[in-house]
């Protein structure tokens, strides 16, 4: 038998119900409003000492005050205080280098430096279309003084510093080859960084050793790629041991030609909210792959190696690397200087986090001081052996053509017969045989990995800001909100 609810029972039990509701409600506003409260005081506190400071050393300082300096290192107080190892104030001039920098576009001369035993500056590289490959610089020589400048050990550093100025401007070195010194005037001028260089390794590795992920990485990689295909490359090797420089959407482009339609790489920041943020299409490169890292490859190069890796593209082979896996936003502010704030954890296409763990080679080999110091790598380097034997291997258990790496060069007919990668970077002539050279797939090429790419693009959410983002530094391309 049913029983029967009075009406002003009903109503009690309503307006009780409501009372509950009500008063948790108020508890947790109550909470709420409390932190913000504390989080007011707090403020409100630190600028009422800052006011305090500002005010006693106004009135009682003997010395001359900098307001700009000041300001400045007032800045660079506040992010310092925020135990965020990556976080960094930049001033206006700072900020305006940085960008520069990771444009891959850099007022200079054009030369790779080191310091030589008497402390003068020796040229250990020279990048093309330079200054200084017009003048004639070349690896080895020496440069001993900077127009009024001297250049010793003591101030080297300061030396190299006076190398870079305003584009433009004109500097008169001493230089010295063998035991002949000459004068040289310099005109400083943007000069695009080289950040990859490749060497073909007995006619069938092509080895692309990956210096920066900057600006024009993508496309200088993407062009030595193919060359490498062209020239009768069967496996690539690439490189990225001590690499710690690098943009988000540099990195990203760089594996979109490699790999097949996916993502790339999302990141999940302070709320748990996770963001897909780059994806490659379906175009891919076809051959045997192998990575070299060391314990300084970090940032977007732990990136680059790992995406390899989930996408079953190639293996790994090193040393535990160093585990940045986080991501920084460059925030400029109104007066044109900026801050950067480590603002998300990096996720890989399918494994887990590498931020403060590394990644995990598939092959451990350690180098020997002799293969770092060793002229010749071939000799010594025990990684680059092993990721050779790796591609070997990969390249007979395909039943590719290919033969072993210390045999002559293979013969043309070989060559027509290998496979080949697509690109979007190739120039007008060559986009019918790059298009024919293009394969297409729809992801990682294991169902775990499948699943796991997919649930974290469904869990993802797009994201927007006048932010700019990176990893290692900055991703400091155009407006992009993802850097570097």
């Amino acid at each position: 038998m049913n029983k029967k609810i009075s009406l002003g029972a009903a109503i009690a039990f309503t307006v009780i119900m409501v009372a509950m509701t009500y008063s948790v409600t108020m508890v947790s506003s109550m909470g709420n409003f409390n932190d913000k409260v504390n989080n007011l005081r707090e403020r409100e506190s630190f600028y009422s000492k800052l006011a305090e400071i500002d005010s006693i050393t106004r009135q009682n300082y003997i010395g001359t005050i900098d307001e700009s300096l000041l300001m400045n290192e007032e800045a660079k107080g506040f992010i310092a205080g925020l135990d965020d190892p990556y976080a960094a104030y930049y001033d206006a001039a700072a900020y305006d280098r940085l960008l520069q920098d990771y444009s891959g576009d850099r007022v200079q001369i054009g030369i790779v430096t080191k310091m030589n035993e008497e402390g003068y500056i020796e040229v250990t590289e020279v990048y093309p279309d330079s200054p200084a490959q017009a003048a004639g610089i070349e690896p080895g020589d020496l440069i001993v003084k900077i127009d009024d400048t001297d250049i010793t050990s003591d101030n080297y550093i300061e030396a190299v510093g006076m190398l870079k100025d305003k584009p433009g401007t004109q500097m008169t070195i001493i230089l010295r080859k063998g035991v002949e010194d000459s004068t040289l005037v310099m005109t400083r001028r943007f000069v695009e960084t080289p950040s990859i260089s490749t060497t073909m390794l007995g006619g069938s590795i092509g080895m692309v050793k990956i210096k920066e992920f900057n600006d024009s990485t993508p496309d200088q990689f993407s062009k030595m790629v193919d060359r490498l295909i062209d020239e009768g490359a069967y496996g690539l090797v690439f490189d990225v041991r001590g690499v710690s420089r690098g943009t988000l959407r540099s990195v990203a482009q760089v594996l979109d030609k490699l790999l097949p339609e996916g993502v790339l790489v999302s990141s999940t920041d302070k709320t748990g909210v996770t963001t897909v943020l780059e994806t490659s299409d379906a175009r891919q490169v076809e051959l045997p792959m192998a990575v070299l890292v060391n314990d300084k490859t970090s940032g977007e190069a732990e990136l680059f190696a790992v995406a390899i890796k989930d996408y079953n593209k190639g293996k790994i082979i090193g040393v535990r690397t160093a585990g940045k896996g986080t991501m920084q936003t460059i925030f400029p502010l109104t007066d044109g200087s900026a801050i950067r704030l480590t603002t998300a954890r990096y996720n890989p296409p399918v494994s887990p986090s590498f931020d403060k763990e590394g990644v995990t080679p598939d092959f451990e080999v350690r180098n020997t001081d002799d293969a770092l110091a060793a002229a010749d790598p071939m000799e010594y380097d025990l990684q680059l052996k092993k990721a050779m034997e790796v591609i070997s291997v990969a390249m007979n258990a395909a039943d590719t053509p290919a033969q072993d790496a210390s045999e002559p060069e293979e013969s043309s007919s070989a060559a027509s017969s290998r496979p080949a990668s697509s690109s979007s970077d190739v120039d007008s002539e060559d986009e019918e045989e790059s298009s024919s050279r293009s394969s297409a797939s729809s992801g990682p090429v294991d169902s775990s990995a499948s699943s796991a790419v997919s649930s974290r693009a469904q869990s993802s959410s797009s994201a927007s800001s006048s932010a700019v983002s990176s990893g290692s530094s900055s991703d400091l391309a155009g407006s992009e909100a993802s850097g570097g």
